[in-house]
């Protein structure tokens, strides 16, 4: 628990972040998560799925406040977002097992790469143009399982691939956001789930950890990151979000070269 002040001050910073600019956690927390545990010296072979797991398991609880503010204003899909959840649990859980396999030098180029895949998005604002009808059953329970697999190895809410979906299938922007939102629940705990079972056969992790689950960092990093989130959504409409969100890509393409020199 020495490091308790940095798990705080990583909360902080990715729940601002998150209400301010509209974004997924993970992309930010993971690259922070491999170096506080690289200075802890954590096992080298388990570093990427540490972060992982422990940033998707935050996600579980902060997804839950974003699900509940777009629902009260009418913007969740409840319909496409229950049929795309058995896609999304089965996705989420099978990838997440599977992660578990991956070294971590090859998992952390994957993450790294739809990292400066997701800056590269926000650096040049792209916006998602409607071109097709929402699919059948089928089509929406495949969407969801390819999106809770990429997702859960990513430990992101998946709002970087549902929002562009939804919005390709006709689905209006903002009720696009909103499900999407409500998509980020099944991803993160069935994904944590999976992290923590694949994380139970391996006995040399870190004390006071569940699974592939870091507890001390999960408990701090939720306890401050919730309650700053409304903070950064009010500043949203007073400071020049366009030029920060440039500001933010670049600072991901930083990140992202950071960690893969840390873990390499």
């Amino acid at each position: 628990m020495d490091w308790w002040w940095v798990y705080l001050a990583i909360g902080l910073a990715v729940g601002f972040l998150a209400g301010l600019l509209g974004i997924g956690g993970g992309m930010v927390m993971v690259p922070m998560l491999v170096f506080v545990f690289t200075a802890k010296g954590f096992p080298v072979e388990h570093m990427m799925h540490l972060a992982l797991a422990t940033a998707l398991a935050t996600i579980a609880f902060t997804s839950l406040s974003s699900v509940r503010a777009h629902h009260r204003h009418g913007g969740v899909d409840w319909a496409v977002a229950r049929t795309m959840a058995p896609g999304i649990l089965a996705g989420s859980l099978a990838a997440a097992l599977g992660a578990g396999f991956i070294p971590t030098r090859p998992l952390a180029i994957f993450f790294t790469g739809f990292m400066f895949y997701a800056a590269a998005q926000m650096f040049v604002e792209i916006k998602p143009r409607s071109g097709r009808q929402l699919p059948g059953s089928a089509g929406l329970f495949a969407a969801g399982a390819g999106i809770g697999a990429i997702s859960s190895v990513l430990a992101a809410g998946g709002a970087f691939l549902s929002i562009p979906f939804l919005a390709w299938c006709n689905l209006p922007l903002k009720r696009a956001i909103g499900t999407a939102a409500a998509n980020g629940f099944p991803i993160a705990v069935a994904g944590t789930v999976g992290y923590v079972l694949q994380g139970s056969r391996v006995p040399d992790l870190p004390q006071w950890s569940l699974g592939y689950v870091y507890l001390p960092a999960l408990l701090l990093i939720v306890a401050a990151s919730m309650p700053v989130a409304p903070l950064g959504a009010r500043l949203a409409h007073r400071l020049p979000v366009k030029r920060l969100r440039v500001v933010f890509a670049l600072m991901l393409f930083a990140l992202g070269l950071r960690m893969l020199a840390n873990l390499w």
